[in-house]
């Protein structure tokens, strides 16, 4: 397929690529937990020659910290390889603001430190007259610092956002993240921020600025931002299920979500990917698997990954040519 449909390659993504832009939460680990495969196969995408970004929405923590804990987790990282949505939150200010100019910070020592390390002085209230206000995610915001954030910009304040997450992982569930936070100083002044997070593509395309790219992959496990972010970016996105998307997800994915190729876990980035063809009667073949949409409805044969290619296919073709799918007709597909 081409277009918004899966690619094809012949050699492993560790091999085709030259930098992988790895998702944090739900792809390289779970919470405070390793995931299965990840570190190995991670290590292996180094030793085949493959650069490493982790890129991250979470703008509270700063990179040393990052770095530390997926070291804990066997996947050896250096600072300069993490960029967080504080870094890209930075680097958006400084494209309309000057050096030393005032930003009011509402979030966590992350932040605050991207901000003064951009060359800004940080502040903390609306009477101190910023010229811009900077949110971010911390667990420890609260109504004062929210209520600075909608006086400034009530007064004219530039609005930015990290990211405008509205779901935070957590390893209790899924908690309010920061674009509810954003929400509450929305609702009270009208004004709707600028945001450099997922599903923006601003991160992505600052790492492979930094890092001199040519043949750069998204890695991700959520469709609505990591995917969303490597479509909007023209940027090959793998799709994993280790994380909040499930394989079911991707077969009824948005055109601007769908991922390009899809693993199981991070031990795709070591196979090659098959591209679905088409085939006589509505099917659509990926290898011994096979799928096709009769009357809105999905059809399967097969099993594993090769089935979740060939559903996404059929679905996706039927979908552009004006025939959704009924989500009734796709059950959960393990991969």
């Amino acid at each position: 397929m081409s277009g918004r449909g899966l690619i094809g390659t012949t050699d492993s993504p560790a091999r085709t690529y030259d930098l992988a832009l790895v998702d944090l939460d739900g792809v390289a680990y779970r919470a405070h937990e390793p995931i299965d495969h990840a570190s190995a196969s991670l290590v292996a995408a180094r030793e085949a020659g493959m650069s490493l970004v982790f890129v991250t929405n979470n703008a509270s923590r700063e990179p040393e910290e990052v770095a530390a804990q997926l070291t804990e987790l066997e996947i050896p990282t250096r600072p300069d390889e993490v960029l967080t949505a504080a870094q890209a939150a930075a680097a958006l200010l400084a494209t309309r603001l000057a050096p030393g100019d005032k930003v009011l910070v509402v979030g966590g020592k992350g932040l605050r430190t991207a901000t003064a390390q951009a060359g800004f002085q940080v502040v903390d209230h609306a009477d101190d007259e910023p010229v811009a206000v900077v949110q971010g995610f911390s667990p420890d915001l609260g109504w004062r610092q929210l209520a600075e954030a909608a006086y400034a910009v009530e007064r004219g304040a530039w609005h930015v956002a990290s990211n405008l997450d509205l779901s935070l992982p957590t390893d209790r569930g899924f908690a309010p993240g920061n674009g509810a936070l954003v929400g509450a100083v929305v609702h009270a002044t009208g004004v709707t921020p600028d945001s450099s997070g997922k599903p923006s593509p601003a991160m992505y395309e600052l790492a492979v600025s930094r890092h001199g790219a040519t043949a750069p992959l998204v890695v991700g496990d959520r469709l609505d931002t990591d995917l969303a972010g490597a479509r909007a970016g023209g940027i090959p996105g793998l799709h994993v299920f280790t994380g909040v998307s499930s394989a079911r997800d991707a077969v009824l994915a948005k055109p601007g979500e769908r991922p390009h190729l899809l693993g199981a876990d991070l031990r795709a980035l070591h196979e090659p990917h098959p591209e679905p063809q088409s085939a006589a009667e509505g099917w659509w073949t990926c290898r011994e698997a096979a799928a096709r949409v009769v009357g809105e409805r999905l059809e399967l044969d097969g099993s594993g990954i090769d089935l979740v290619r060939a559903a996404c296919a059929a679905a996706w073709a039927s979908t552009d040519d004006g025939a959704p799918v009924d989500p009734t007709s796709v059950p959960a597909l393990p991969a």
